[in-house]
């Protein structure tokens, strides 16, 4: 299905194997606070999102993106208001998830010159954050063997980020990035999607355990 879901994973995929052949780029688009601040770099906030460290970060990333990018895009935004509205929706909300979910790091790092960060998790974050609020009860896999209702795993997920990132769990991975972009995505929801918030509501007291 070609879509804007599939084009900016499309563009991921190439300017992130670009950026492997060609040192000088991937250092120059990933976000390092210091040098954003110092030299006015300010479109690192999102060149950074469409970089990443290896071909399982890129996998990853991507897979997640594929995988709800188009439930959001084609069945929920694009339902709600027509397909051209709706794709501009969902490519504000992942572009502003990127750039969003960067701010708390830049300003945490801004004076720390060996800093760096790179990776879509933002902007992938919001857009799963943005599918629970819309279907709450859909069930997300952890690991493709547990697999449990969207809201649950939404809570248990900005959990482990936000103490991640409070202990330094696991050097590489910016947890705030995750954490932010996933508040942005019910953020977002709910501005664009009022009734969205009742609609949440409703259906986790619907659901049954057993």
């Amino acid at each position: 299905m070609l879509n804007a879901n599939t084009l900016l994973i499309g563009l991921t995929v190439a300017l992130s194997l670009y950026a492997w052949n060609s040192p000088n780029i991937m250092q120059s688009w990933m976000m390092n606070p210091y040098y954003t601040q110092k030299y006015k770099q300010y479109f690192r906030f999102l060149t950074s999102g469409f970089i990443h460290a290896d071909m399982m970060h890129l996998f990853f990333n991507m897979f997640t993106l594929y995988s709800f990018g188009n439930i959001l895009e084609d069945y929920i935004f694009g339902e709600i208001y027509g397909k051209n509205i709706g794709t501009l929706l969902y490519c504000g909300l992942y572009l502003f998830g990127i750039i969003v979910s960067e701010i708390p790091t830049f300003l945490k790092n801004r004076n720390n010159s060996s800093y760096n960060s790179l990776g879509a998790s933002g902007g992938v974050s919001a857009v799963v954050f943005a599918c629970v609020m819309f279907i709450p009860m859909n069930k997300i896999c952890l690991y493709a063997v547990l697999c449990v209702p969207g809201f649950i795993y939404g809570i248990l997920y900005l959990l482990y980020c936000s103490m991640a990132e409070r202990r330094g769990f696991q050097q590489g991975i910016n947890h705030s990035a995750h954490f932010w972009g996933a508040m942005f995505g019910v953020g977002f929801s709910i501005l664009v999607y009022p009734p969205v918030v009742l609609s949440f509501i409703q259906q986790i007291m619907d659901w049954k355990l057993f």
